[in-house]
Protein backbone atom coordinates (compact mmCIF):
# COMPACT_ATOMS: atom_id res chain seq x y z
CA UNK A 1 0.00 0.00 0.00
CA UNK A 2 1.26 3.47 -0.88
CA UNK A 3 0.37 6.67 0.95
CA UNK A 4 1.19 10.23 -0.15
CA UNK A 5 1.39 13.46 1.84
CA UNK A 6 -1.11 15.11 -0.51
CA UNK A 7 -3.73 12.36 -0.37
CA UNK A 8 -7.30 13.45 0.37
CA UNK A 9 -8.76 10.02 1.02
CA UNK A 10 -11.93 9.65 3.05
CA UNK A 11 -10.19 7.98 5.97
CA UNK A 12 -7.86 11.00 6.30
CA UNK A 13 -10.87 13.27 6.65
CA UNK A 14 -12.18 11.04 9.45
CA UNK A 15 -8.72 11.00 11.04
CA UNK A 16 -8.50 14.80 10.86
CA UNK A 17 -11.81 15.17 12.68
CA UNK A 18 -10.82 12.66 15.34
CA UNK A 19 -7.53 14.50 15.87
CA UNK A 20 -9.23 17.87 16.22
CA UNK A 21 -11.69 16.45 18.78
CA UNK A 22 -9.38 14.06 20.63
CA UNK A 23 -10.73 15.09 24.06
CA UNK A 24 -14.24 13.96 23.18
CA UNK A 25 -16.19 11.27 21.40
CA UNK A 26 -17.61 11.82 17.93
CA UNK A 27 -20.62 9.73 17.06
CA UNK A 28 -20.76 7.77 13.84
CA UNK A 29 -23.79 9.86 12.88
CA UNK A 30 -21.93 13.13 13.46
CA UNK A 31 -19.04 11.96 11.29
CA UNK A 32 -21.50 10.75 8.69
CA UNK A 33 -23.34 14.09 8.61
CA UNK A 34 -20.22 16.27 8.51
CA UNK A 35 -18.45 14.25 5.82
CA UNK A 36 -21.62 13.35 3.92
CA UNK A 37 -20.81 9.65 3.87
CA UNK A 38 -22.66 6.61 5.18
CA UNK A 39 -22.28 5.19 8.69
CA UNK A 40 -20.85 2.04 7.11
CA UNK A 41 -18.20 4.14 5.33
CA UNK A 42 -17.32 5.81 8.65
CA UNK A 43 -16.89 2.38 10.26
CA UNK A 44 -14.64 1.19 7.42
CA UNK A 45 -12.50 4.34 7.63
CA UNK A 46 -12.10 3.96 11.41
CA UNK A 47 -10.96 0.35 10.95
CA UNK A 48 -8.44 1.46 8.36
CA UNK A 49 -7.14 4.11 10.75
CA UNK A 50 -6.68 1.43 13.40
CA UNK A 51 -4.74 -0.76 10.96
CA UNK A 52 -2.31 2.13 10.46
CA UNK A 53 -1.37 2.00 14.12
CA UNK A 54 -3.70 4.59 15.66
CA UNK A 55 -5.64 3.65 18.77
CA UNK A 56 -9.32 4.55 18.40
CA UNK A 57 -11.67 3.97 21.30
CA UNK A 58 -15.24 2.98 20.40
CA UNK A 59 -18.12 3.26 22.86
CA UNK A 60 -21.74 2.46 22.28
CA UNK A 61 -23.96 5.56 22.24
CA UNK A 62 -20.87 7.81 22.41
CA UNK A 63 -18.97 7.05 19.23
CA UNK A 64 -15.26 7.23 18.50
CA UNK A 65 -12.31 8.93 20.19
CA UNK A 66 -8.67 9.02 19.12
CA UNK A 67 -6.73 7.73 22.12
CA UNK A 68 -3.20 7.70 20.70
CA UNK A 69 -1.54 8.29 17.37
CA UNK A 70 0.68 6.00 15.33
CA UNK A 71 4.39 5.23 15.42
CA UNK A 72 4.39 4.64 11.67
CA UNK A 73 6.15 7.24 9.51
CA UNK A 74 3.04 8.06 7.54
CA UNK A 75 3.56 11.05 5.26
CA UNK A 76 0.95 13.35 6.81
CA UNK A 77 2.51 12.70 10.23
CA UNK A 78 5.98 13.61 8.94
CA UNK A 79 4.90 16.77 7.11
CA UNK A 80 2.72 18.07 9.95
CA UNK A 81 4.87 20.69 11.67
CA UNK A 82 7.81 20.11 9.33
CA UNK A 83 9.78 23.37 9.00
CA UNK A 84 11.42 22.96 5.61
CA UNK A 85 10.92 24.67 2.28
CA UNK A 86 11.21 21.55 0.14
CA UNK A 87 12.77 18.54 1.87
CA UNK A 88 10.10 16.07 2.93
CA UNK A 89 7.16 18.25 1.92
CA UNK A 90 6.35 15.77 -0.84
CA UNK A 91 6.42 12.46 1.04
CA UNK A 92 5.55 8.86 0.22
CA UNK A 93 5.15 5.89 2.55
CA UNK A 94 5.15 2.27 1.39
CA UNK A 95 4.13 -0.62 3.62
CA UNK A 96 6.89 -2.73 2.08
CA UNK A 97 9.43 -2.29 -0.75
CA UNK A 98 12.59 -4.03 -1.89
CA UNK A 99 14.45 -0.88 -0.86
CA UNK A 100 13.55 2.79 -0.51
CA UNK A 101 16.69 3.57 -2.52
CA UNK A 102 15.56 1.55 -5.54
CA UNK A 103 12.07 3.07 -5.32
CA UNK A 104 13.47 6.60 -5.04
CA UNK A 105 15.89 6.11 -7.95
CA UNK A 106 12.96 5.09 -10.14
CA UNK A 107 10.93 8.08 -8.96
CA UNK A 108 13.89 10.41 -9.61
CA UNK A 109 14.09 9.15 -13.20
CA UNK A 110 10.39 9.99 -13.50
CA UNK A 111 11.04 13.63 -12.51
CA UNK A 112 10.12 13.52 -8.82
CA UNK A 113 10.67 16.94 -7.30
CA UNK A 114 13.61 18.17 -5.23
CA UNK A 115 13.24 17.02 -1.63
CA UNK A 116 10.83 14.14 -2.27
CA UNK A 117 10.89 11.73 0.68
CA UNK A 118 10.39 7.96 0.36
CA UNK A 119 9.82 5.95 3.56
CA UNK A 120 9.11 2.25 3.99
CA UNK A 121 7.74 0.23 6.87
CA UNK A 122 9.72 -2.80 5.68
CA UNK A 123 12.56 -3.42 3.23
CA UNK A 124 13.22 -6.85 1.78
CA UNK A 125 16.48 -5.91 0.01
CA UNK A 126 17.92 -2.95 1.87
CA UNK A 127 21.18 -1.78 0.32
CA UNK A 128 24.30 -0.37 1.96
CA UNK A 129 27.46 1.09 0.46
CA UNK A 130 29.28 -0.78 -2.31
CA UNK A 131 26.24 -2.94 -3.07
CA UNK A 132 26.23 -4.60 0.35
CA UNK A 133 23.07 -5.88 1.96
CA UNK A 134 21.58 -3.65 4.67
CA UNK A 135 19.61 -5.65 7.21
CA UNK A 136 16.36 -3.79 7.92
CA UNK A 137 14.76 -5.17 11.08
CA UNK A 138 11.55 -4.07 12.73
CA UNK A 139 11.97 -0.82 14.64
CA UNK A 140 14.36 0.82 12.19
CA UNK A 141 13.90 3.94 10.07
CA UNK A 142 14.42 3.34 6.36
CA UNK A 143 14.16 6.33 4.03
CA UNK A 144 15.52 7.97 0.90
CA UNK A 145 15.49 11.60 -0.22
CA UNK A 146 15.52 12.72 -3.86
CA UNK A 147 17.59 15.86 -4.47
CA UNK A 148 18.20 18.16 -7.44
CA UNK A 149 21.38 19.96 -6.30
CA UNK A 150 22.97 23.07 -7.72
CA UNK A 151 26.46 22.28 -6.47
CA UNK A 152 29.27 20.97 -8.66
CA UNK A 153 29.92 17.31 -9.45
CA UNK A 154 33.20 17.55 -7.53
CA UNK A 155 31.21 18.02 -4.30
CA UNK A 156 29.11 14.85 -4.65
CA UNK A 157 31.49 12.82 -2.46
CA UNK A 158 31.18 15.40 0.32
CA UNK A 159 27.39 15.28 0.41
CA UNK A 160 26.93 12.01 2.37
CA UNK A 161 29.23 13.46 5.02
CA UNK A 162 27.02 16.55 5.21
CA UNK A 163 24.02 14.25 5.51
CA UNK A 164 25.60 12.21 8.31
CA UNK A 165 26.39 15.48 10.12
CA UNK A 166 22.75 16.55 9.76
CA UNK A 167 21.55 13.25 11.21
CA UNK A 168 23.97 13.46 14.15
CA UNK A 169 22.72 16.94 15.02
CA UNK A 170 19.10 15.80 14.67
CA UNK A 171 19.66 12.88 17.04
CA UNK A 172 21.23 15.24 19.56
CA UNK A 173 18.40 17.78 19.40
CA UNK A 174 15.46 15.36 19.28
CA UNK A 175 16.67 12.46 21.45
CA UNK A 176 19.44 14.08 23.52
CA UNK A 177 21.84 11.34 22.42
CA UNK A 178 25.36 12.22 21.29
CA UNK A 179 26.71 10.22 18.36
CA UNK A 180 30.08 10.28 16.64
CA UNK A 181 30.86 10.39 12.93
CA UNK A 182 33.00 7.66 11.39
CA UNK A 183 34.40 8.38 7.94
CA UNK A 184 32.97 8.32 5.37
CA UNK A 185 29.32 8.39 6.46
CA UNK A 186 28.53 6.19 9.46
CA UNK A 187 27.16 7.28 12.81
CA UNK A 188 28.32 5.44 15.92
CA UNK A 189 27.18 5.20 19.50
CA UNK A 190 29.64 3.76 22.01
CA UNK A 191 31.84 2.77 19.09
CA UNK A 192 29.07 0.74 17.44
CA UNK A 193 27.18 1.55 14.24
CA UNK A 194 23.80 3.15 14.77
CA UNK A 195 23.15 4.61 11.29
CA UNK A 196 24.59 4.69 7.81
CA UNK A 197 23.90 6.24 4.45
CA UNK A 198 24.77 6.12 0.79
CA UNK A 199 24.26 8.32 -2.24
CA UNK A 200 23.37 7.31 -5.79
CA UNK A 201 24.07 10.00 -8.38
CA UNK A 202 22.65 10.45 -11.86
CA UNK A 203 25.14 12.50 -13.88
CA UNK A 204 25.29 13.94 -17.38
CA UNK A 205 28.79 15.13 -18.26
CA UNK A 206 29.55 17.60 -15.42
CA UNK A 207 25.92 18.12 -14.44
CA UNK A 208 24.09 16.43 -11.58
CA UNK A 209 20.63 15.34 -12.69
CA UNK A 210 19.73 13.96 -9.27
CA UNK A 211 21.12 12.59 -6.05
CA UNK A 212 19.29 9.96 -4.05
CA UNK A 213 20.32 9.84 -0.40
CA UNK A 214 19.55 6.56 1.35
CA UNK A 215 19.47 6.49 5.15
CA UNK A 216 19.18 3.55 7.53
CA UNK A 217 18.77 4.24 11.25
CA UNK A 218 18.71 1.65 14.02
CA UNK A 219 16.03 3.59 15.84
CA UNK A 220 14.58 0.99 18.20
CA UNK A 221 15.93 -2.37 17.07
CA UNK A 222 17.10 -5.51 18.81
CA UNK A 223 20.82 -4.71 18.60
CA UNK A 224 21.81 -7.97 20.30
CA UNK A 225 20.08 -10.07 17.67
CA UNK A 226 21.56 -7.94 14.88
CA UNK A 227 25.04 -8.39 16.29
CA UNK A 228 24.60 -12.16 16.40
CA UNK A 229 23.34 -12.19 12.81
CA UNK A 230 26.09 -9.91 11.46
CA UNK A 231 29.13 -10.84 13.56
CA UNK A 232 30.84 -12.68 10.68
CA UNK A 233 30.34 -9.82 8.21
CA UNK A 234 33.62 -8.27 6.95
CA UNK A 235 34.56 -5.03 8.75
CA UNK A 236 31.73 -5.50 11.26
CA UNK A 237 32.22 -3.37 14.36
CA UNK A 238 29.00 -3.78 16.32
CA UNK A 239 25.42 -2.53 16.29
CA UNK A 240 23.77 0.06 18.52
CA UNK A 241 20.16 1.19 18.83
CA UNK A 242 18.99 4.72 19.58
CA UNK A 243 15.67 4.66 21.36
CA UNK A 244 14.45 2.54 24.22
CA UNK A 245 11.81 5.01 25.30
CA UNK A 246 8.56 5.45 23.37
CA UNK A 247 9.74 8.33 21.24
CA UNK A 248 7.83 8.88 18.02
CA UNK A 249 10.27 8.28 15.13
CA UNK A 250 8.70 11.12 13.16
CA UNK A 251 10.22 13.59 15.65
CA UNK A 252 13.70 12.45 14.60
CA UNK A 253 12.83 12.36 10.89
CA UNK A 254 11.45 15.92 10.95
CA UNK A 255 14.54 17.16 12.76
CA UNK A 256 16.80 15.34 10.30
CA UNK A 257 15.05 16.85 7.27
CA UNK A 258 15.36 20.33 8.76
CA UNK A 259 19.06 19.89 9.54
CA UNK A 260 19.67 18.29 6.14
CA UNK A 261 18.03 21.18 4.32
CA UNK A 262 20.31 23.62 6.13
CA UNK A 263 23.46 21.73 5.06
CA UNK A 264 22.06 21.12 1.57
CA UNK A 265 21.59 24.88 1.22
CA UNK A 266 25.15 25.46 2.41
CA UNK A 267 26.45 23.04 -0.22
CA UNK A 268 24.42 24.74 -2.94
CA UNK A 269 26.05 28.02 -1.80
CA UNK A 270 29.49 26.35 -1.84
CA UNK A 271 30.02 26.76 1.91
CA UNK A 272 31.84 23.47 2.21
CA UNK A 273 34.51 24.65 4.65
CA UNK A 274 31.86 25.10 7.36
CA UNK A 275 30.53 21.58 6.73
CA UNK A 276 33.98 20.01 7.00
CA UNK A 277 34.67 22.00 10.16
CA UNK A 278 31.41 20.88 11.80
CA UNK A 279 31.88 17.25 10.70
CA UNK A 280 35.44 17.16 12.07
CA UNK A 281 34.24 18.35 15.51
CA UNK A 282 31.98 15.29 15.80
CA UNK A 283 34.34 12.80 14.14
CA UNK A 284 35.84 9.78 15.87
CA UNK A 285 38.08 9.22 12.83
CA UNK A 286 40.12 12.41 12.65
CA UNK A 287 43.17 12.14 14.89
CA UNK A 288 42.82 8.36 15.23
CA UNK A 289 45.10 5.64 13.97
CA UNK A 290 43.28 3.93 11.13
CA UNK A 291 43.56 1.03 8.75
CA UNK A 292 41.66 1.32 5.50
CA UNK A 293 40.93 -1.31 2.88
CA UNK A 294 41.25 0.46 -0.46
CA UNK A 295 40.65 -1.63 -3.58
CA UNK A 296 42.37 -4.69 -2.13
CA UNK A 297 45.28 -2.92 -0.47
CA UNK A 298 45.61 -1.63 3.07
CA UNK A 299 46.47 1.94 4.02
CA UNK A 300 47.39 2.56 7.63
CA UNK A 301 48.40 5.65 9.55
CA UNK A 302 46.92 8.63 11.32
CA UNK A 303 43.74 10.23 9.96
CA UNK A 304 44.78 13.86 9.69
CA UNK A 305 41.94 15.79 8.05
CA UNK A 306 39.19 15.94 5.44
CA UNK A 307 39.95 17.54 2.08
CA UNK A 308 37.41 19.86 0.40
CA UNK A 309 36.09 17.01 -1.76
CA UNK A 310 35.49 14.72 1.24
CA UNK A 311 38.67 12.68 0.86
CA UNK A 312 40.32 11.42 4.04
CA UNK A 313 43.95 12.49 4.37
CA UNK A 314 46.07 9.83 6.10
CA UNK A 315 49.60 10.43 7.33
CA UNK A 316 51.44 7.15 6.82
CA UNK A 317 55.08 7.42 7.85
CA UNK A 318 56.62 10.12 5.67
CA UNK A 319 53.77 9.88 3.14
CA UNK A 320 50.45 11.67 2.94
CA UNK A 321 47.76 9.57 1.29
CA UNK A 322 44.36 10.75 0.10
CA UNK A 323 41.60 8.16 0.35
CA UNK A 324 38.31 8.76 -1.46
CA UNK A 325 36.50 5.58 -0.40
CA UNK A 326 37.11 2.53 1.75
CA UNK A 327 36.31 0.70 4.96
CA UNK A 328 37.92 2.31 7.98
CA UNK A 329 39.04 0.37 11.05
CA UNK A 330 39.96 2.47 14.07
CA UNK A 331 43.13 1.07 15.65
Amino acid sequence: MRYHSHDHSGFLKVLSLLKSHDAEYLSGQDLSDVLKISRVAVWKHVNRIKRLGYTVESRQKLGYRLKSDTYELLPWEVTSGLRTKSLGQDAYYFDAVDSTQSKAITMASENASDGTLVVAGKQSKGRGRNGRRWVSPEGGIWLSVILRPKFDVSSVTLFPMAASLALSKAIESSLEITTELKWPNDLTLGGKKVAGMLVDASLTSNTINSLVLGVGINFDVDSGKLERDLKDTPNFYGVASLAKQKTRPRILVRSFLEELEAYYTMMNRRKTKEIIRDWTKLSSTIGSKVEINVAGRKVSGRAAKIDPDGALVVESGSKTIRVMAGDVIHA
